[in-house]
């Protein structure tokens, strides 16, 4: 299974957006932490900024809807440029329909949990999804810190015979790609480790190196 790096543009420098994607050429993926200030208590970036910065990118976007209503949103972000469109289960929208949604624009669809949410929640959808994100952080701000603890919910999904991907978003760095890797995950999102390293690309080859190594499904 490939090993995927997805640098969130989280912890870039955003009065240079075009410099710092250039830095990060060697990521397979760009995650853009999209936040409302309802679902989460913070707020970033939306559908005309990422519709911007896709024109000078050619990496797929890694859209993290971290909204109330993804349902409303979907196709704003599907024509912005989004190529794979993750939503909360958590969210106010339905599930079922905001999945069909994302399909019925072409893009690939996944579903996020939160720390304390239950991966159950997502097996009704699995069938339908390119992707689940499991937060090894609480969603809202960056410079968190990596939770084991959840480690249990990746190695669940890949028990039961999942193959797709499974992302990991939250406290990713050298080490505790291994840990997330070695569970299962395939897809790492990295902000701090990789916008604030002396070599970005260095990084994103490091990263990608010791997952791996690592990985063991």
């Amino acid at each position: 299974m490939d090993m995927k790096i997805s640098p969130s543009i989280l912890a870039s420098d955003y009065a240079n957006l075009e410099s710092e994607l250039k830095k990060i050429s060697a990521s397979d993926l760009i995650h853009v932490d999209v936040m409302d200030g309802h679902f989460v208590p913070n707020i970033s970036i939306g559908a005309p900024v990422t519709a911007a910065i896709k024109k000078v990118c050619d990496i797929p976007f890694d859209v993290h809807l971290m909204i109330s209503d993804p349902l409303f949103y979907a196709e704003d972000f599907a024509k912005a440029g989004a190529d794979i469109i993750c939503f909360h289960v958590e969210s106010d929208s339905d599930t079922k329909k905001t999945i069909e949604k994302i399909l019925s624009l072409g893009k690939k669809a996944a579903l996020a949990v939160k720390p304390k949410t239950e991966i159950d929640t997502v097996f009704p959808y699995l069938d339908r999804l390119s992707m689940v994100l499991v937060m090894t952080v609480e969603p809202g701000f960056g410079g968190q810190s990596f939770m084991e603890e959840v480690m249990q919910k990746i190695t669940k999904l890949r028990e039961m015979g999942y193959k797709g991907d499974i992302e990991v978003d939250g406290g990713v760095n050298p080490e505790t790609i291994k840990i997330a890797a070695k569970a299962g995950a395939n897809v790492f999102v990295a902000g701090s480790a990789v916008f604030k390293s002396e070599n970005p690309s260095d990084t994103i080859a490091l990263l990608r190196e010791n997952a791996k190594e690592s990985f063991t499904y």
